[in-house]
């Protein structure tokens, strides 16, 4: 539960979308997630809202996720994560990336701005008052900004099962080199009722939070705006699942049945 936001987002946000000619998001789209813990225990919600901005003259799109316990578990471990990213609206480039989070009296408060052209990374650990340049690899991601990049750039039509794709990706202060697979087509029950599904499998690292590096599952919407549908986690103590509960915004016609 420590890492729900986290989970949550990386999944979320690096989940496969297809490949389009317009973009497949829009201002104003945004997710509500429901979690749970070993499959009977409320965990929390999380979120995911797109808006337009500028940033330092550039047109951007300004992602902003929360996280948050809910129910018992925020009396005994109490979690409120936000992540955020800008990126460029043209290129899908990031420029800016901050994750200010409190686990359980965990915190972090990162801000990380991008030279994408001179591939580095401006490192500001607000926290512990440090500032760190570190060389990125050439059009990095960061957490946020990799799903919906992938969005936008990934052709799933010419995917075949077992097919795999990376993406570079820089996390705090190091560069990631993110994994997943392609495990074909499956009809799921949802909130919204039985939808046709994209199946994927994201290679993480096993460790202190992962059962093994096959321990992720998700379920992404077959159609043009694929959405983040369900995500499952087996952690190194239970599992984790995120439902997608509530949608709006979205940029075209859907089979989900979207909130005012």
């Amino acid at each position: 539960m420590k890492k729900i936001l986290y989970i949550c987002v990386i999944l979320t946000l690096i989940q496969t979308v297809g490949a389009q000619s317009k973009s497949a998001f829009q201002e104003g789209e945004w997710f509500k997630f429901k979690m749970s813990y070993s499959g009977f225990l409320k965990a929390g919600n999380a979120t995911l809202l797109v808006k337009e901005e500028q940033l330092n003259n550039k047109d951007v799109f300004h992602v902003v996720g929360k996280g948050w316990t809910t129910g018992m578990i925020k009396w005994f471990f109490k979690v409120e994560d936000r992540y955020e990213t800008y990126f460029d609206k043209t290129t899908n480039m990031p420029y800016k990336f901050i994750r200010d989070i409190d686990e359980g009296g965990h915190t972090k408060d990162i801000e990380i701005n991008f030279d994408q052209e001179n591939q580095k990374a401006y490192v500001n650990d607000k926290k512990r008052k440090k500032k760190k340049v570190i060389d990125t690899k050439p059009n990095i991601q960061d957490m946020v900004s990799t799903f919906y990049y992938l969005r936008n750039n990934l052709d799933t039509d010419g995917l075949k099962e077992g097919d795999e794709v990376q993406v570079d990706m820089f996390f705090d202060e190091e560069n990631y080199g993110f994994k997943l697979q392609y495990l074909g087509e499956e009809k799921i029950n949802t909130t919204f009722g039985e939808i046709t599904s994209l199946k994927f499998r994201p290679y993480v690292l096993a460790g202190r939070v992962f059962k093994e590096e096959e321990s992720l599952t998700l379920w992404v919407s077959k159609d043009k705006n694929k959405v983040p549908l369900r995500i499952k986690a087996d952690l190194a103590v239970g599992s984790l699942r995120a439902d997608l509960d509530a949608v709006k915004g979205l940029k075209y016609p859907s089979a989900l049945v979207v909130k005012n």
